[in-house]
């Protein structure tokens, strides 16, 4: 399966024909490669943090997030982005909630025709770029078949270079047909939509991301993206792994959370998908490299 996605966002953002990531790689056996991250992390410089506090129902802090909104018709995804705290709020218990839908009161419209489903996605292109560092995001994700919430980021350069020029890193991935299977992948110039590089990580035991909160990283330094769950390393990744293709990974990137619903890697929803659906971020941390 070929997925070349591209954004087309429908806000007033300068950035345009952003790479929405697509790749359904194999998974690694839970604890793959499993080892501790470095506890150097501690000693480094918090650059970017954002710990959702707020009154509940109150919308994401703008001077830190930008509100993207419009359909996703490359990926073919069925969501309609919304703006405000209509799909993205504070739970005023220290966390964001990212809800799905299935309404449409205010008759937004897709590629597909009238939108039938809602969600939310943020992105700190604007206000927060890094080039480095150590990159985490603790998170409950959603649980059905067509669910797909991604924490990732994109090349600050997009809007000059576009996708897949710009690069992108994939911290966490997950489709609902897999519940207990999350993904790592980078993508650029010769390596994109299911061509991805990249692995995934599954939990023991049967266990599902859904049934609690996990914590997502990256670890990204000068050629070298090292990948985590809950502390635990499952893969990293260098210029040699990308078959001669150019390394787009040393400038800066920005943020990007969202949750959308179907496309082409995790299908449709069904009867058996529960609505609303939610994405539950309890912080958003990234820190300098030592």
């Amino acid at each position: 399966m070929t997925v070349h996605t591209s954004w087309r966002r429908r806000a007033a953002l300068t950035t345009v024909a952003l790479a929405c990531c697509a790749s359904a790689l194999a998974g690694l056996p839970a604890g793959a490669q499993a080892a501790p991250l470095s506890p150097a992390a501690s000693a480094a410089v918090t650059t970017f943090s954002d710990d959702f506090n707020g009154p509940a129902g109150s919308a994401v802090d703008g001077g830190k997030w930008q509100i993207e909104t419009g359909d996703n018709v490359n990926n073919h995804e069925r969501q309609y982005y919304t703006s405000g705290n209509k799909n993205a709020a504070l739970d005023g218990q220290g966390n964001l909630v990212i809800t799905a839908r299935k309404e449409n009161p205010e008759n937004y419209q897709c590629w597909y025709g009238r939108c039938a489903y809602t969600s939310a996605r943020l992105n700190t292109s604007g206000t927060f770029t890094q080039a480095y560092g150590h990159v985490e995001a603790r998170m409950k994700v959603p649980r059905g078949q067509g669910m797909w919430p991604a924490f990732w980021m994109l090349g600050a350069d997009i809007g000059s270079v576009g996708w897949p020029n710009s690069g992108e890193i994939d911290v966490m991935e997950n489709v609902g047909f897999e519940p207990g299977t999350v993904h790592g992948t980078l993508h650029g110039p010769g390596y994109s939509g299911s061509g991805g590089i990249g692995a995934g990580y599954t939990l023991p035991g049967g266990e599902a991301f859904a049934d609690k909160f996990h914590t997502f990283a990256v670890d990204w330094s000068p050629n070298k993206v090292t990948w985590s769950v809950d502390g635990n390393v499952y893969q990293t990744r260098t210029p040699a792994d990308l078959n001669g293709n150019r390394w787009v990974f040393d400038k800066p990137f920005f943020l990007i959370l969202n949750l959308a619903v179907g496309g082409y890697w995790p299908g449709d929803p069904d009867g058996s998908t529960p609505f609303p659906n939610q994405l539950v971020v309890d912080y958003v941390r990234v820190t300098t490299n030592d």
